[in-house]
């Protein structure tokens, strides 16, 4: 099984919405090994968008991402990374597909609501970051013969 992180971010958590967040994954029947809710240190959140920067949106990204409790979960399925970015919806709200996370939540690109890993190793690198080992559940779903074959 695949594992990805997913971040809701603090306009989630403060508008309510990590409980039909949690229960869109686990209606898909992905499952969670992990979860937690947290203000993200500085270093984490540097460490966690270390691609952006130099991008001049980052210091208002860095400011907003600490601005509150972010809820971090690890989520475990096949194919999982691709499941759960269908599921979030285009990073653009405006974009989004209705029926997605951010279809269905969110308005602006700056308020998008959740984070998800883009790729396995992108999933590897952000677990990494936001989990210590031994915080990860290894276990098995009473449901997964009839998740698949």
């Amino acid at each position: 099984m695949d594992r990805t992180f997913v971040m809701v971010k603090p306009d989630g958590v403060q508008r309510g919405l990590v409980g039909e967040i949690v229960s869109r994954f686990e209606a898909k029947g992905l499952k969670i090994a992990g979860a937690k809710l947290e203000i993200l240190p500085e270093e984490r959140v540097v460490e966690q968008y270390r691609e952006h920067l130099e991008k001049p949106f980052f210091p208002g990204l860095k400011v907003y991402i600490m601005s509150g409790p972010c809820f971090l979960m690890a989520w475990e399925g096949k194919g999982a990374v691709a499941v759960v970015r269908r599921m979030i919806g285009a990073t653009n709200p405006a974009e989004a597909a209705p029926g997605s996370i951010r279809g269905d939540f969110a308005l602006d690109i700056g308020r998008n609501v959740i984070h998800a890993s883009d790729s396995p190793e992108s999933a590897v690198r952000e677990l990494g970051i936001h989990f210590a080992p031994g915080e990860l559940v290894e276990y098995s779903k009473i449901d997964e013969p009839v998740l698949y074959e």
